[in-house]
């Protein structure tokens, strides 16, 4: 099934006891059994549930990959991830990524003896010189969050799989629809759900998609014996967002790409991150890894202070000043403050991460009104 099919219909069946065509909410915490151990698949809701399983089912398809988890969010499912590792093992990652994951990375794993690398991953071979026998995992964002780094995925998987480590690849910012890390080598791929797949900012949730049936099962115990997994509610509202994906996906790269161009030589603007741009860098990787550019922009005001930049964030009528991204709606956020808030200001201005940073989440309103909207902020 090409990709709009799969979105309305991947993993879904008509109800077997009425006919209902939309999975109907399962809201039950357990299943009645014939016998001890003598069940229809369904024992107890934290390990498993109908509506999450047709929803897990989806996700899978959705990614080109075998299996599906569901979490109660995005960091419930990077933190599974992180527990495939001991006391010892080491980390490469990013210099530039979500501050959700620097802060379990750094405040929450590392006292457990789990090591970091933050590098530029903007060349795969910048990894080479620190991987030693104890590294394990490659965990990499691209488009990165918030300056919108592009990294090459197959390039990375190369080296993941010369020197058979796991490589974790977290697709929010580019959703299935743009980029499918699973086809390019990657072992999990990652979902901030709430984002992009649930796309109407009413539920919060993770994902991790795989195709190895052993990680899978590592990832399924910890999964069902920990816990973060999602109620029958979030996966049935979910699964309804899906089915408009790709349709919201198309409105977001041609709303992205108009605002992108608008901004890129407006006399307020310093700097413009959006891969659409040829000279972005690693331009020509985003061209091959994702079938377009998404709908995130971040732009830095020129010769702003941190007074100034709150005042033009907190002057938009249509984008809204919040947390989070991918919603319907456009989002106006300030990640030295807000998303960003926990990695420290030396290391976060290091990649561009500056307090005159906005980082933009651009929705499907209409396009006139979106940038009626930024030419009175910004004026």
């Amino acid at each position: 099934m090409k990709f709009a099919t799969k979105a309305i219909h991947a993993g879904q069946e008509p109800d077997p006891s009425t006919g209902a065509v939309m999975t109907p909410i399962y809201q039950t915490s357990t299943y009645w059994q014939k016998s001890p151990g003598d069940h229809q698949g369904f024992e107890y809701s934290r390990g498993t549930n109908p509506t999450r399983k047709a929803l897990e089912a989806c996700l899978a398809a959705l990614e080109n990959a075998k299996y599906g988890l569901a979490f109660s969010s995005g960091m419930g499912a990077t933190d599974t991830v992180l527990k495939l590792l001991k006391p010892g093992d080491e980390v490469i990652t990013g210099n530039d990524l979500y501050g959700g994951s620097y802060r379990i990375f750094t405040k929450v794993y590392e006292k457990y003896g789990i090591k970091f690398h933050f590098l530029d991953l903007s060349k795969p071979e910048n990894i080479l010189p620190h991987l030693t026998d104890k590294t394990k995992l490659i965990w990499i964002e691209t488009p990165t969050n918030p300056t919108m780094q592009i990294i090459d995925i197959q390039g990375v998987s190369k080296i993941a799989k010369a020197h058979g480590l796991i490589l974790a690849v977290d697709n929010t910012f580019a959703s299935p629809y743009l980029q499918n890390p699973m086809d390019l080598g990657a072992d999990i791929v990652m979902h901030s759900v709430t984002k992009y797949i649930g796309g109407h900012s009413d539920v919060v949730m993770g994902a991790l998609v795989v195709n190895d049936d052993q990680l899978y099962k590592d990832l399924w115990f910890i999964y069902n014996a920990c816990g973060a997994t999602p109620g029958p509610q979030d996966s049935f509202l979910v699964l309804r967002g899906i089915k408009t994906l790709h349709l919201r996906m198309k409105a977001h790269c041609e709303n992205g790409e108009k605002v992108a161009h608008y901004l890129k030589n407006h006399p307020r603007i310093d700097k413009i991150y959006w891969p659409g741009f040829e000279d972005h860098p690693n331009h020509d990787v985003a061209k091959k890894q994702m079938r377009g550019f998404g709908g995130m922009v971040s732009i830095t005001l020129k010769g702003a202070d941190l007074a100034e930049t709150f005042k033009v964030a907190s002057s938009f009528k249509v984008f809204a000043l919040a947390e989070s991204l991918g919603g319907v709606e456009s989002l106006i956020n300030h990640p030295t403050t807000m998303t960003h808030g926990s990695i420290p200001k030396e290391e976060r201005e290091k990649v561009g991460v500056t307090d005159n940073l906005l980082r933009l989440s651009v929705g499907v309103e209409d396009i006139d009104d979106l940038l009626a909207d930024l030419e009175q902020a910004l004026k």
